[in-house]
């Protein structure tokens, strides 16, 4: 693949999570988050697009989500439990997926809020159609994903970059 053709991330923030008494990085999914998430995979298999590689953060809650949510896509990619992805900042989610090999053409990044709503914010220098206005009404809930595209190699991604072309949700939080 070159660099010179599009790339598609999608941001996806973990399912809904219960509170017991754990740690935070243990945290499960609460019941409405199992069911959100296959959900969540279904519309992820809607998009048409293979996924070649999947970042997930090491918390509970998020490689619960993505167990759930891959079963529904018709090709599984290869995942990686990245713990830097974890209360991540935007900089430090952008400095993970710029190690991101550049045959890499399609990649989803499962991880949490704040990060991942600000990160969809700041890679999007562009958007289509009303992407921007339905992320920015509704904010990112649980179980919600921005699809981004992006032409370049991966270590030259930065805020502006990129174009928000789809935007998901479940039912409000």
């Amino acid at each position: 693949m070159s660099v010179a053709e599009p790339r598609r991330i999608v941001l996806f923030r973990h399912a809904k999570a219960d509170w017991p008494q754990v740690s935070d990085h243990e945290r499960p999914l609460a019941e409405r988050g199992r069911q959100d998430a296959p959900l969540a995979g279904r519309r992820l298999a809607g998009l048409g697009v293979p996924f070649d590689l999947a970042l997930c953060s090491t918390a509970t809650r998020t490689r619960e989500t993505w167990k759930l949510a891959v079963h529904e896509l018709p090709h599984r990619p290869k995942t990686v439990y990245e713990e830097r992805i974890y209360e991540a900042s935007p900089g430090e989610l952008i400095a993970v997926l710029n190690e991101t090999p550049d045959d890499i053409h399609n990649l989803i990044l499962i991880g949490h809020n704040p990060g991942v709503q600000a990160l969809a914010e700041i890679l999007a220098g562009h958007s289509e159609d009303d992407a921007r206005a339905r992320m920015n009404g509704r904010g990112f809930p649980t179980s919600a994903f921005a699809v981004l595209t992006y032409t370049g190699a991966w270590k030259s991604l930065e805020p502006g970059t990129a174009t928000l072309v789809d935007y998901w949700a479940p039912r409000s939080s």
